[in-house]
């Protein structure tokens, strides 16, 4: 195996943890009835995100080594765009999201009934667009790097 193959398998690693993991990452906040459940709920998707930020890291690193080693990459339009696109989502994946789920683990910290409060709701209902715009941007980023169309 090449070396520009093994960073190309580091690479494919990398996308299927910290992608693959992200996708759950919703459904684990979607499901909570009770007050503890929604806690449950909080402390998993933090086990999850995890993986999901080496996978992140480890794609952006493995990716511009890629482009390093064969710097032709940054000719074509695909890879240009992957990284577009990734730089665009940061914003809300290590900002917005973070910030959001922060302040739902303070509203359940601060409520000592059985019932998920209102507020925690409304955040967590705020969540979804953002969750939509991340795993489009990652299903575009797999279909680019795998059809690699212009």
């Amino acid at each position: 195996m090449t070396f520009y193959g093994f960073v190309l398998l580091l690479h494919i690693i990398a996308a299927v943890a910290g992608l693959g993991a992200s996708f759950a990452m919703p459904l684990v906040m979607k499901y909570p009835k009770t007050l503890e459940q929604a806690k449950f709920s909080l402390l998993l998707n933090k086990q999850i995100e995890k993986p999901v930020k080496f996978g992140s890291i480890g794609l952006l690193v493995t990716g511009l080594i890629l482009g390093f080693i064969n710097m032709d990459l940054f000719q074509h339009g695909w890879y240009i765009a992957s990284i577009i696109i990734y730089i665009l989502v940061q914003p809300i994946v290590a900002g917005i999201l973070p910030k959001k789920l922060k302040q739902m683990e303070q509203i359940l910290d601060e409520n000592e009934g059985v019932d998920i409060p209102d507020d925690y709701e409304v955040l967590n209902h705020g969540l979804r667009p953002y969750n939509w715009i991340i795993h489009v941007a990652a299903i575009v980023l797999i279909v680019l790097m795998t059809v690699k169309p212009f």
